[in-house]
């Protein structure tokens, strides 16, 4: 896009900033740590994208996801992996029914608005493949026939670090369907009080702010918002930067261009903006683009992640020109 949509006024950008502000306001109620986690969400759900939430077991990993699905008035289903789930657990399979003597479709759990797959790490790579085609495609096949998924879509997943005891890596391929990453480290030791003394009394109410077709509406609003040429040019040179790095074994691919490109537009949308600016891109740089790469194993020894990389690839790769410097 070259040129700013006439539609979308300064009325429907501040009013749908007001609206994510709600859902923020309302997750932090429950939610104790960072203040951009509930952002990012919602910037993931606009940017039609899907969340992989990673830390040590007890940081409310589970809790936050399920809070924000709380704030959709949507359908939620939540998928607790396990080693022994199959792929017909997610999508579904065809049962035989004994009044009639034929086969009807039993819907699995992917089939709803929003899905929270729990510990996605604890099951081996066939079984967490079964989300594939539902998170890129927006549908899934079963039994040779393809439907449809309810729409809005959005997967939200909790891992474990790769360390912890019976949990699997997840392939490259479904690494890259997830829009962002999302680490959650110790809270500080502030927020674990008010934590402790928010819990003590039980656990708020969460009330649903947004309806689907809100959410519907927005994400077809992020479509609308402005990209500048020189912005699309930052983000290929970010990307070709952690491709040539020297310790870099597969780096950012065009996918992960396009998609910190969508999240970039979410994100200014959701900031009350109807354009992208150079510092939403490098906001979103290392939470959409580091988990897509592989490193060399010196990388590895070395102790240099994604994330190491993405940084030097911001403060080396100028914007505009000073690029051409």
């Amino acid at each position: 896009m070259t040129q700013a949509d006439p539609s979308l006024t300064d009325d429907r950008v501040r009013a749908f900033a007001e609206r994510a502000a709600e859902v923020s306001r309302e997750v932090a109620r429950v939610f104790v740590g960072a203040a951009d986690i509930p952002e990012l969400l919602l910037v993931s759900l606009f940017a039609r994208g899907h969340v992989l939430l990673e830390g040590v077991p007890g940081v409310a990993k589970t809790t936050l996801a399920k809070t924000f699905a709380s704030t959709l008035r949507c359908a939620f289903k939540r998928i607790q992996f396990t080693p022994d789930l199959l792929p017909a657990d997610i999508t579904g399979t065809y049962v035989l029914s004994p009044s009639n003597g034929t086969f009807q479709l039993r819907e699995g759990p992917v089939f709803a608005n929003v899905v929270l797959g729990d510990e996605i790490n604890r099951a081996p790579a066939k079984t967490q493949s079964a989300l594939l085609e539902a998170m890129q495609e927006f549908q899934t096949t079963i039994d040779g026939e393809t439907r449809p998924l309810p729409t809005p879509f959005i997967v939200i997943a909790t891992q474990n670090p790769i360390e912890q005891a019976g949990t699997y890596p997840l392939p490259e391929a479904q690494i890259d369907r997830f829009l962002v990453r999302l680490s959650m480290g110790y809270p500080t030791l502030r927020d674990e009080e008010t934590m402790l003394k928010r819990f003590t009394a039980g656990t708020p109410e969460v009330h649903g702010i947004l309806h689907p077709s809100e959410i519907l509406a927005g994400q077809e609003l992020v479509r609308a918002v402005f990209v500048e040429d020189s912005l699309f040019d930052y983000v290929v040179r970010i990307s070709d930067y952690t491709r040539k790095h020297p310790l870099s074994f597969l780096g950012a691919s065009p996918r992960a261009s396009l998609s910190l490109i969508q999240a970039s537009k979410s994100l200014a949308l959701v900031s009350g903006r109807a354009f992208v600016l150079p510092d939403d891109v490098k906001r979103l740089a290392k939470p959409v683009l580091a988990h897509r790469m592989v490193l060399t194993p010196e990388a590895q020894m070395e102790g240099v992640s994604g994330e190491n990389i993405v940084r030097e690839a911001l403060e080396k790769v100028g914007y505009g020109r000073e690029a051409r410097t």
